[in-house]
């Protein structure tokens, strides 16, 4: 199982790849130069706190890491211990029959396949967004990391799969036994209120590469 010190050495590693202190790896990456110290890895409450997966995806962008190489960094011994490996679906595929079970998890082989941390959930899985229905935030070959497993709440941004087959990602506004409240991340799409009975299932996304 993926730990918070193996996360934060990860960042450390890369920075120094790279001929960069951790404060000089948020600053190149856009971040406030602090992002990254000792003191923001634990809360006022003395807990471990995890980086934001949108402060390791500008690091990747800002110094061209590619998500394997920052994967090498968190297993560090080559062993690959806290890495899965995570199956591909097309944004299409994942909307028709036999893609997935009757749980939500997907079924099959022969997918492509990326290397990812363990994220505890041996059902994750990635999907590649295609069109303009995410922007900003997620574009057209940007893949994201979604997680069975993981607990939902409100503001969190997931993939939806309606029993009609339908598949959006969006942000979770409210959730009840009768209805799924969702806002856009597009603002020019609109929002949905969904009946509970007619969606399939909710995932979270944990992670994305833009």
């Amino acid at each position: 199982m993926l730990t918070h010190s193996e996360i934060w050495k990860a960042i450390d590693t890369l920075a120094r790849s790279y001929g960069l202190s951790p404060s000089g790896l948020a600053r190149k990456a856009g971040l406030d130069p602090t992002t990254f110290n000792k003191s923001k890895r634990i809360t006022r409450e003395g807990k471990a706190r995890w980086p934001s997966t949108e402060s390791v995806s500008k690091v990747l962008r800002a110094t061209g890491a590619s998500l394997e190489e920052f994967v090498a960094y968190i297993s560090g011994d080559g062993t690959n211990k806290v890495v899965q490996r995570v199956p591909v679906i097309g944004y299409a595929q994942a909307g028709k029959e036999g893609f997935f079970d009757d749980a939500g998890y997907p079924v099959g082989n022969g997918w492509d396949e990326v290397e990812f941390p363990n994220v505890g959930d041996p059902n994750a899985y990635a999907l590649e967004v295609a069109g303009e229905s995410m922007e900003p935030v997620y574009r057209d070959g940007d893949v994201v990391i979604v997680s069975p497993a993981a607990g939902v709440r409100r503001g969190d941004r997931v993939v939806v799969k309606t029993t009609e087959g339908e598949v959006m990602a969006k942000e979770l506004v409210r959730q009840s036994a009768i209805k799924i409240e969702l806002t856009s991340i597009n603002q020019s799409h609109g929002d949905r209120t969904l009946a509970a009975e007619d969606v399939a299932f909710m995932h979270r996304i944990v992670w994305s590469s833009q």
